[in-house]
């Protein structure tokens, strides 16, 4: 019973490894002409399915958790397995995302497909500082009710979040997100906040009280209205939210 969380883990692991398979096999043309001579840009629908896996690996990372304090089945290796499914999961497998739409920014300029990969290599910045993260909180037994840092898993779904707003056009937003002065811009946001210590809110609930929980209880209220009208870039909407509630609200609770 007690090794049932931990192949959950494992299933967290290779759902993130079969995102990394799907994001790497992008053998589809990124960039054509139209039918009017403009150059246009598909997004290969593997990528997608990349996407897909790694909102996938969240849902299992939550069980695995979940499942654990259920059976009473924390272990110390079920908690090194967990950091090292969640750093391909949610650091591997975005960085490679972001790897992917810098080469589609490229591509659409003149000569970009011949872009020295020295301008891609930004994007592995996030694998590295999701190992950072995850290897931190792992010597830190301190952040049960208050985080030091973006966790993994949020900045992993920021990032899967993207190519599903391209590929559904999700309020004509789409070509924000294969701009690569914008996806620089992200790439530095998402690793300072990985490697911060700034104190950001866990969702663990102590109890049921509203006045206890406000801030979570707002998220939710944004999470349901941001998906209900935004789509998938509800998935920006509510970390932003997330973020700016956890600094109105400044959690110190560090049990």
């Amino acid at each position: 019973m007690k090794q049932i969380p931990n192949f959950f883990t494992l299933l967290n692991l290779v759902f993130g490894t079969i995102a990394i398979i799907f994001i790497l096999q992008t053998s589809e043309t990124i960039v054509y002409m139209d039918r009017e001579g403009f150059t246009a840009v598909n997004l290969p629908e593997k990528i997608v399915w990349g996407s897909l896996f790694i909102f996938l690996a969240a849902v299992i990372d939550f069980l695995d958790g979940f499942v654990a304090r259920l059976l009473g089945a924390n272990s110390e290796m079920g908690k090194q397995l967990d950091s090292l499914a969640d750093l391909v999961s949610f650091g591997v497998a975005p960085g490679l995302i972001v790897y992917q739409l810098l080469r589609i920014s490229f591509a659409q300029e003149a000569g970009g497909l011949d872009t020295s990969i020295v301008w891609l290599l930004p994007a592995l910045l996030i694998p590295c500082a999701a190992a950072w993260r995850l290897a931190r909180y792992n010597l830190d037994n301190s952040q049960q009710f208050t985080f030091k840092g973006l966790p993994a898993p949020a900045a992993g779904l920021l990032i899967a979040s993207f190519p599903l707003v391209i590929f559904y056009k999700t309020l004509d937003l789409q070509l924000w997100f294969i701009n690569k002065w914008v996806l620089y811009i992200i790439i530095i946001l998402v690793v300072y906040l990985l490697v911060s210590t700034i104190p950001l809110m866990s969702l663990k609930m102590k109890n049921f009280s509203v006045k206890n929980n406000l801030p979570i209880f707002i998220l939710l209220i944004i999470t349901i209205i941001s998906a209900a009208f935004l789509q998938w870039l509800a998935v920006p909407v509510i970390l932003l939210a997330y973020i700016a509630l956890s600094l109105f609200f400044k959690p110190s609770t560090v049990i």
